[in-house]
Formats: structure tokens, sequence, C-alpha cells
């Protein structure tokens, strides 16, 4: 029966639960009882719907079986491999889903953006955009535009690092597949990598409230069009920290926010010229 809790309206009755029948206390007890496979996947080729032969030479009673029958595992296992990577299409997305999957795990990224990313993937390989470019490339750029889609911080410069191509191959790749695939992606604003930076430098709730007000102001008068987003975010921070006697040196600041330290001071130039912070002009 379903009820509202406010005005005790009664929905429905009879209900039909769609949950399993059975209950589990842990996460062992939840794998025991479940009596299906694993879920869908985009991060496999074939979407984790084929059949997985085990690599235990165990019988269904955990006992060893006779060399023999391990001859013929082998053999199956084998073709089993083959049957699964059929042609060129599918070894494509079985190198580039495992690109992906070593990229966001050293970027600690979690598993709904790594779904997203090979969701982009799979289109860009359906629309053939993939001709003409590297596979590695493409990947990149694919995991850059799901970062860029769950506002999660992430700069061309940190997927770079992490990719075997470089940050310009994956730029002129994300611009392309973002055009044909019409993913209509804000820009990044210096707010999006605030939250990142403060904790990464050790800064306090104070000076993140202070930095994320000057970025506010900054936004407001305009001086954040044209700007590196990062550059901005930087100076913003700086200039918190002096306001709140928590400083951080340009150079460390600049370090976390992978810029160079003219375009830090270049910014917090601007700052303190354009805005009443307090600070005194140097």
């Amino acid at each position: 029966m379903l009820v509202c809790e406010k005005c005790g309206l009664v929905h429905s009755e009879k209900h039909i639960d769609q949950g399993p029948e059975w209950r589990a206390f842990d996460s062992d007890q939840k794998k025991k009882r479940t009596r299906t496979g694993a879920p869908m996947t985009y991060m496999i080729h074939d979407k984790g719907l084929s059949t997985m032969i085990d690599w235990k030479n165990r019988d269904i009673f955990g006992k060893e079986i006779s060399a023999k029958i391990r001859g013929q595992i082998y053999r199956l296992r084998k073709w089993q491999s083959r049957i699964r990577v059929s042609d060129a299409t599918e070894r494509n997305l079985t190198f580039a889903l495992s690109e992906l999957d070593r990229m966001a795990s050293n970027l600690d990224l979690q598993k709904n953006l790594r779904e997203c990313s090979a969701k982009i993937y799979r289109d860009a390989v359906e629309a053939h955009l993939i001709r003409g470019r590297s596979i590695e490339g493409v990947a990149a750029a694919s995991l850059y535009a799901a970062c860029r889609m769950y506002k999660v911080p992430r700069t061309l410069n940190e997927i770079a690092d992490v990719a075997r191509v470089n940050k310009k191959e994956i730029g002129r790749s994300y611009r392309f597949i973002s055009k044909e695939l019409e993913l209509n992606l804000n820009p990044t604003k210096p707010m999006d990598f605030l939250t990142r930076f403060v904790s990464e430098l050790g800064l306090s709730t104070q000076c993140h409230k202070m930095a994320k007000k000057v970025i506010k102001m900054a936004e407001i008068r305009g001086l954040t069009s044209g700007r590196g987003p990062t550059g901005v975010c930087a100076a913003a921070i700086y200039a918190a920290s002096i306001l709140t006697d928590e400083r951080r040196t340009q150079r460390i600041i600049a370090k976390v926010s992978q810029v160079t330290e003219v375009t830090v001071r270049n910014r917090f130039q601007e700052l303190i010229e354009n805005l009443d912070l307090g600070i005194n002009k140097k």
C-alpha cells in the first residue's frame, strides 16, 4: 500500500514489490543470495552480456577436475576468448575501453563517469568519428567530455598526463566529437575547481568561503571572461589566503592549479585593481 505521509491519501493498494524476496545484511550475503549475473556495463565491449568461463580448475562441488577435462576446459576458454572479440570493431572497443578504465583509475574517477565516457566513445564509433584519429586520443577526449558533463574538475593537462597522447591531440579530438555528437557542454568556470584546489592546499572553510566570494565578485565585474578558469581560481584562492591570514605562496598555488606563477600574479593584480578587496597594490 502506498500512502501519502502528509495528508494520508491512499495512492494504491496491493502494491507489488519489485525488489528481491530475500534480505542481505552485508555484501557477502548479497553476493550469495542473488540469482542474477552482473549488471550491464558499457565498460566491456560486449556490455558484459556474453558467457564467461571461470579460470579455476574445479567443478561445481569445489573438487579439482582431472587432467583430461582440464585440457578440454583450456581449449574452451581459448575459443571463448576468440569468439568474444570477433571483428575489428570489437577489437577497437576492447582496447579503447581498457584505456578508458586505466586513465579513469589513475584519475580516481567514479563508476558512473566511466560509464558515461564509454557511452560517448561508443557513440563516436557508431557515428564513424574514429577514422583518421588515434584510439587513445578519442578515448581521452571522451573521458574529458564526461568530466565536463558531470562537472568533475579535471583539466586537459591532467588528462594528458595519464593519456598516451599529447594535450593538443586530445583537445582537437574533444572539439570534433563534441561538435559532431552535439554534446552542448558548458564552458568550465573557476568555481568548478575551487573546492578541489582548496582541499589540496589544506585551507580552511573560511578561506573557501572568501575565495568563493572573490570569484563571484570577479564574475559580476566580467573579470573571468576570456581568461582561463584555473588561473582565476588560483588568483582568488591566493587573495583569500591573504585575507584570512592563511598565506600560501604563489608557487604552491600555481603547482596545485597547474598554471604558471606569472598567470597567478597577473590574475591577482587584475583582482586587486578592479575589486575592493582591502589588499594593498604592489
